[in-house]
């Protein structure tokens, strides 16, 4: 390699890397950067010149990095995301011109309560932008990590370092019945609810293979049996209305709207249980104003529909 690599290299040639880094497939490249495939095979020849090393291998169904590219990756990623961050640290965000798509990643139990408030919140305040909601899915942190999503938001999830979490609200948990369901108590232990089977909600990424309340039972001692599993939450509504299982929820659901069900608090050790939820997106796009304007806009979603249930709740 030359001794002044940085002289003489197209810093433009660094952009392609890191997507192709990114998404290990030339199409797929050549697509995010909005240029052609042999475009892309051009900058990766030259790429390969200047550092004398291969970067990328041919494999099935697209490309696999060298461990120079894995070790390149980690010294060059900062600094890129930091320059960037430099040059849009001035750009105000005016939101009355921004025309754009907002991709976001609900949780299921997010999407549920929160989806007609934040279309309504990006509508008054972003009215050019477009809102796409999507659910979380397994692949989500990737998504993210690749810019295909902007923000995620869930409960609190395992992710790679590339992605950064903020904490937006603490979340009461609650068990959602039928009304006439044979437990009438309003404030009721894990021993009520342990014989009556679980309504779970299966969050792709966080809940795969265990559901929080059955855990929570085992650790009591008491029996817990998984009735239902579904990522749908209108699913579970329609099982919860027709038997006898509870599905565990939060102080997020709106039980006002469904007036075939209540609510029902769950002691745990003479506590509630509480869980937080997050917002999740690249840690490029940490201190962006359009990131600080959606992780507000979420924040202020999220407190205002567990303040109208609460209100509603009391009445």
């Amino acid at each position: 390699m030359n001794k002044n690599s940085y002289q003489q290299l197209d810093l433009n040639l660094l952009k392609t890397f890191l997507v192709l880094f990114d998404e290990q497939n030339m199409r797929k490249a050549s697509e995010r950067l909005f240029v052609s495939q042999p475009a892309i095979s051009q900058a990766l020849s030259k790429l390969r010149n200047h550092f004398g090393d291969e970067l990328f291998v041919k494999v099935h169904g697209g490309l696999k990095a060298t461990a120079f590219s894995e070790e390149l990756i980690q010294l060059i990623q900062p600094h890129m995301s930091g320059l960037e961050n430099a040059l849009n640290r001035n750009n105000e965000l005016d939101l009355s011109t921004l025309d754009q798509t907002i991709n976001i990643a609900l949780s299921p139990v997010v999407m549920t309560c929160l989806s007609g408030a934040l279309y309504r919140a990006v509508s008054k305040q972003a009215p050019n932008s477009r809102l796409v909601l999507t659910s979380w899915s397994s692949s989500t942190l990737e998504d993210i990590q690749k810019g295909r999503i902007l923000a995620g938001v869930n409960y609190d999830v395992s992710h790679p370092k590339e992605v950064y979490s903020q904490h937006m609200i603490e979340l009461e948990g609650r068990v959602i019945v039928r009304q006439d369901h044979p437990l009438k108590k309003s404030l009721a232990t894990l021993k009520d609810i342990s014989e009556y089977e679980i309504a779970s909600l299966f969050i792709p990424g966080w809940n795969d293979d265990f559901s929080l309340a059955a855990e929570a039972m085992k650790r009591e001692g008491l029996p817990a049996k998984i009735g239902f599993r579904s990522e749908v939450v209108m699913a579970l509504i329609d099982v919860v209305l027709h038997t006898n299982m509870f599905m565990p929820h939060s102080n997020l659901f709106p039980q006002h709207l469904y007036p075939s069900l209540r609510t029902i608090n769950v002691l745990i050790n003479g506590e509630t249980f509480k869980e937080p939820v997050l917002s999740y997106s690249h840690v490029k796009n940490r201190n962006s104003p359009m990131m600080t304007w959606l992780q507000g806009l979420i924040k202020n979603a999220l407190e205002a529909q567990v303040s109208l249930n609460t209100r509603k709740n009391n009445f």
